[in-house]
């Protein structure tokens, strides 16, 4: 007897009320898509439960794809068996012994169709007797099993599971609005963008490009992280922006110690216009309080006054061996650290004012003529579309 399905839980979807129905019917949407490749697989939903009928696929494979997908907090493989007592039994016999490395275990049953004859109780008990005559060496641990055989009798059959693995967690991707972010090529961004994909936001990235300071490599490698990124969510455009000429006159014509914080005023405007085009409501960023000259709490300040939208910081408060750990959980660090220049690391002042001025800020922009410029980037710049996910097609929605 094999697993013929994986078993979908949800975590935070169960808070939802009356919107629960949404979430549940887009995260089916994204699973469908994320396990399109295997062409046998369905996804069925049914009361509190997402189901994976595997129709042959290999569960393992299949298993991985799903959790990448937000909006799900365990997943278990599962064999779906007929309502019939003694069926069940080998069942949960054959799910305790695709681990052989276990050496106790208990049953877990629980009677969802109340018109099954056999109570939760007398169902842990039958289960658990028959798996002790047909097995040797093992026994019952009710507190620390090694493996937990759980039982539900459902309306349409009875499920058993043996191992929980764990969900991306989070929310599904596109049930919580969209925003456009930042995306640099270090290591925060990055971080930050997967961040706020697990919130259920949809994305798009901005990238500002400087050549010859930059290279196509350095721009290259930009598109490579957004490609990760997309894995955990849907193909992600991604707006290239050409940054040289208003670099070099903020680098030409602005204080040297205000440079950085008006660089990055001229990227949140920018940011804004081009989110404005798009229709999208918020931007995300990479910053992380007090981890270099722009992003203490008065540059943040300063910066921040050049747009009304919401700016989604999901780092501020992480240290940088926190976010580390993220980048190298989601496959993102080994990219971060080729060493491309990007534009934040050209120009860079000597002693950046790490106190600035919204008024000093300002008073200096005002000196030079910027509207010109940030113009002409908006209008020369061009999106890249990237899919870490093979291209997602209407004829999936039939499978809904």
């Amino acid at each position: 007897m094999e697993f013929d399905h994986i078993l979908i839980r949800y975590g935070e979807l169960f808070i939802k009320g009356k919107n629960r129905k949404y979430f549940e019917r887009k995260l089916q949407s994204n699973l469908i898509k994320k396990l399109k490749e295997f062409n046998n697989v369905r996804v069925s939903k049914k009361r509190d439960r997402m189901y994976v009928l595997l129709n042959g696929e290999d569960p393992y494979q299949v298993m991985n794809k799903c959790q990448l997908v937000f909006g799900i907090h365990t997943l278990s493989f599962a064999i779906k068996v007929e309502k019939d007592a003694d069926v069940i039994k080998q069942a949960a016999l054959a799910a305790l012994q695709d681990s052989p490395e276990a050496r106790t275990f208990k049953v877990s049953a629980k009677r969802a169709d109340k018109e099954f004859p056999i109570r939760s109780q007398d169902l842990n008990q039958l289960i658990g007797g028959y798996v002790l005559s047909n097995t040797e060496g093992i026994t019952v641990n009710v507190h620390h099993p090694d493996v937990e055989l759980k039982v539900e009798v459902r309306n349409d059959a009875a499920y058993i599971t043996a191992q929980d693995y764990p969900g991306a967690g989070g929310l599904p991707v596109g049930t919580t609005g969209n925003s456009l972010l930042l995306l640099s090529g270090g290591i925060d961004s990055p971080v930050s963008g997967y961040l706020t994909l697990k919130r259920g936001v949809e994305l798009e990235a901005i990238h500002f490009h400087s050549p010859p300071y930059t290279s196509e490599r350095a721009k290259q490698k930009v598109l490579d992280l957004a490609s990760e990124l997309s894995k955990y969510g849907n193909k992600i455009k991604v707006h290239i922006i050409p940054f040289t000429a208003i670099q070099e006159k903020i680098h030409r014509e602005t204080p040297e110690g205000y440079s950085m914080t008006i660089m990055r005023r001229m990227m949140m405007r920018i940011s804004a216009q081009i989110a404005k085009q798009q229709e999208i409501l918020s931007l995300t960023t990479g910053e992380s309080l007090g981890q270099v000259a722009s992003q203490t709490m008065e540059s943040m300040n300063a910066i921040n006054e050049v747009t009304n939208l919401p700016i989604i910081r999901p780092l501020a408060a992480m240290d940088k061996l926190e976010i580390i750990g993220v980048s190298r959980k989601i496959n993102t660090y080994d990219l971060s650290v080729l060493p491309y220049e990007d534009c934040c690391t050209i120009f860079v002042p000597k002693a950046p004012k790490t106190k600035p001025t919204r008024e000093k800020a300002s008073y200096y922009e005002s000196t030079v003529e910027f509207s010109q410029d940030i113009a002409d980037a908006i209008e020369q710049s061009y999106i890249v579309e990237v899919n870490g996910n093979e291209e997602s097609k209407d004829e999936f929605e039939d499978l809904l």
